[in-house]
Formats: structure tokens, sequence, C-alpha cells
């Protein structure tokens, strides 16, 4: 059993810091898929609304692959009065994975067996190891069973082992958005491309560095983060976004209240060192004058497309670090809901849809399945599969030109389809008595701006 705390037990979490209001859980022994074992093992999260008598109207809701535990800044249109997710009908529960920077066990967690922090020693988890953590916390919080789980990407994945990691009953419904059964090879492939990033630079050191937006491979991560971007959205998105049109700072608008970054983000190696046998050759101000050319033809942008993906870069390093990054990307690489839970014997070539369809058979009836049009990342045949597998599921399409990102962005769309679910699945809720409580407003925050969300001013 959890043990819920009032206060972070690691306060030097940088990271944890950013994410406002969160509450701590403490699991005393966690022992993971792996078979290694979590001691004081910390777990953040928030919650909206009240349980009602029965300890039923609870809603867990998984973040994606840099999200948070913070709905309201990633998922605000959706979190609220009126809204999909309503405190004034549901308990809201949302909880940060384990490997995230902000605040569950991570590479950024003391490690009590030794007083230091775990960086790249943290044991591998799995999705698995987030559902049984987090169903830990929802037992100390005194849930009796989850009316829904909803989550997109990398909470789909979560989503759909919900009702797989606990007793038959405990969850009654789930809505997986823009996710698969399994991680494809397209998608394993696209993040060891991110992983390598972060790798090549110097300052990562084997995982030994400071973990603060100061002493990380900022140069590495910020790569694999514009990496990133180009799986998020689509081809048709930027085109439309951003065509070919030059820096904002060229074009000739009224001035902005955003301008555009620098190309010149942080690196590790000294500029000009890899420039030109000429410039190596110069003597004094001359070669000095060489090296400074050089580095500007380099830093100067010719697109604003590449303004946005630097922009993207930047951000991204300031509020996660990169050794959460590498390991809740290998936990999206080894998720597979048949992983050792078809026979072994089977051939590998029998293992099509029918022990997919075998594996799910548990999962409660009538999942809503949902996919973005667009989605080149998690492609829109994967959640086919899904709703084909999963027992009387239903399908539906976000239409959007934003790819894998529809699903953080297509609000109207993913509001209607979840309180229509909701609603049928469970009147009960609605047609009793609201919790009046003027705390649970819940807004965007000014100016669009978002910390782990994708709603930006940019």
């Amino acid at each position: 059993m959890a043990t819920l705390l009032d206060r972070n037990p690691n306060p030097d979490n940088y990271y944890a810091s950013l994410i406002q209001g969160q509450k701590f859980a403490v699991i005393p022994e966690l022992v993971l898929d792996s078979g290694e074992i979590l001691e004081s093992c910390p777990i953040a999260y928030k919650t909206w609304g009240r349980l009602n008598e029965a300890r039923d109207n609870v809603l867990v809701i998984c973040h994606a692959l840099t999200g948070s535990s913070d709905i309201s800044d990633w998922w605000s249109p959706l979190l609220g009065r009126g809204k999909a997710f309503d405190p004034a009908h549901f308990f809201i529960f949302c909880a940060n994975v384990l490997g995230s920077p902000y605040g569950s066990a991570s590479p950024l967690t003391v490690d009590p067996r030794t007083g230091r922090q775990y960086a790249s020693e943290f044991p591998q988890t799995t999705v698995r190891d987030d559902v049984r953590t987090h169903k830990h916390v929802l037992d100390a919080l005194g849930v009796r069973s989850v009316a829904a789980v909803i989550g997109g990407s990398m909470g789909g994945m979560t989503t759909l082992e919900w009702p797989l990691c606990t007793a038959p009953g405990y969850v009654r419904s789930i809505v997986p958005i823009a996710t698969a059964a399994d991680h494809s090879a397209w998608g394993i492939s696209w993040a060891e491309a991110q992983r390598q990033c972060i790798y090549s630079d110097p300052r990562f050191d084997d995982g030994y560095y400071e973990p603060r937006p100061e002493g990380q491979p900022s140069a590495g991560l910020a790569a694999a983060r514009m990496v990133a971007m180009l799986t998020y959205r689509s081809c048709m998105s930027f085109d439309e976004r951003f065509g070919r049109k030059p820096p904002r700072q060229q074009q000739q608008q009224k001035p902005r209240t955003v301008t555009e970054p620098p190309l010149d983000l942080p690196r590790t190696d000294v500029p000009g060192v890899a420039s030109t046998a000429t410039a190596m050759a110069a003597p004094g101000d001359a070669r000095e004058r060489a090296e400074r050319k050089g580095w500007a033809a380099r830093r100067d942008p010719s697109f604003s497309a590449q303004g946005y993906l630097h922009y993207q870069g930047q951000k991204f390093i300031s509020r996660f670090d990169a050794n959460c990054y590498l390991h809740i990307t290998n936990k999206m690489d080894a998720h597979d809901v048949t992983l050792g839970r078809t026979p072994a014997s089977t051939p590998v070539s029998d293992r099509d849809d029918t022990a997919l369809r075998e594996v799910l058979a548990v999962v409660p009836a009538g999942a809503l399945v949902v996919s973005v049009e667009t989605d080149a990342l998690f492609l829109p045949e994967q959640q086919e599969r899904l709703a084909n597998c999963l027992p009387e599921a239903t399908l539906a399409t976000l239409r959007s030109s934003d790819g894998h990102d529809g699903f953080l962005l297509e609000f109207e769309q993913l509001t209607a389809l979840i309180v229509g679910k909701l609603r049928k699945d469970f009147p009960q809720y609605y047609s009793a008595a609201t919790f009046d409580d003027p705390a649970e407003e819940h807004t965007a925050q000014p100016g669009g701006a978002s910390l782990t969300g994708e709603v930006e001013a940019w």
C-alpha cells in the first residue's frame, strides 16, 4: 500500500517543481517487471473533483510521452465544469509515469541505497509497471473501481494495459486515442534516432551530468526534440503553416510578441573547431574572423520552419531531462499487449490478430478507439486493428491536418466523443447531485502558453 504525503520526498528535483499543486505518494517496495526492486518509490499525481459514496466515479487520465500529471496544462479545454472531464461528476486522477522527470521515481530520484541520484542506473520500467504503481495510489486514496481510463499516444498504451493489469471489472470503460497494441518498427526507429542525438552529445557523459537545464546535454536533447516534432505533425501541417516563408524577423509584418529564436542552440563543441582547413591555418585575428564567419553562416536561419523547430528544441531543454527521455522512449518501444500473454510455443507467424483478440477479450466491451486521420506515427490502420480486436469497440476519427498531435489539439471533436461515451456509459453520475466546489475551475494559461502541451503562441 502506498503512503500519501503532503510534500515532495525529493525536493531537489528541479523539474518536479515545474508542475504546480502536485500530491505525492511513496510505495515502500515496488517489484518491477524486470524483477528489480525500487525502494521508497515516489509517485507524483494530481486529482480533481471528489469520490462519491460508492468510490467508483473515477476517471483515470494517462499522459503522453513528455506530459505530466497536470491535465490542466496539456488538455485544459477538456477539464472543468461542463467539459469532458467534469469534476462536478467525476473524481479525476492523473499520475506521472515511472521515469518521468516530474516527480515520480526516475533517473532524477535519489536511490535510498546509495544516497545518490540514480542517473543512468535507474532500472528500466514498463507501461505495466506504471499501471500497477498508479493502482497502489488509487488504493491508498480509497478508490474501489474506475469508471473509465482515457489517454493518447503513450497514454493510450497505458489505457490498454489498465484492464489487463487489474482485476476483472475494476475498469469499466476505456478510450485509447492515437495509439496501438504494440510499438511499430517505424516508431521504434524514430525513437532510436532521437536517442542517438542525445548519446552523441559529449555532455551526456554516459548519463552522469548535472540534472538541470544548464547542466544536461542540451544540444543532443534539443536535436532529439526536433526529430520528434517531425513525427508528431504532418507534412500538410508544416507546409500550410510555414511553407517557404523566411524567418519571422525577416518578414515585413507588424511587430510580434514572440520573436524568432536564434538557430545556434546550445552546443558542446567550440565554435569553429570543425571549420575549414583555411580557418585552422589562419593566424591570430584572421583565424578568429574566419571562425566567426563560418559560425554565423551556420546559425543564420533561412526559413521559418527551421525557427519553429529550434523554438521547440529550446522550449524542451528547459523543462525535460535527457535521462528521463531515454528511459521513457525505451518504455514505449517495449510496449506490446500480447507480450507474455500468449503461449511461448506459438509460432511467430501465428501471433496475428487472433492472438491479439484473445488477449483483449477481457477488456470491457464497448471501448471507444480514436484515430487521427493524418497521423504518421501511430497510423490509423493501427487503431482500426485495435477496434477490430477489442470487444464490441467503436472507432472514431479526428479530422485534423496536424498529424499525431491532433489528439492534443482537436479539443472540440474530442470533447464531443468523450462526453458522448461517458454519458452513455455512466448516466448515473450525471443524474446524481453534483459536487459544488468553486476551487475546481480550470482555464488555459494566459496567452495559450503550456509547459507540456502543444497549444502554443509561437
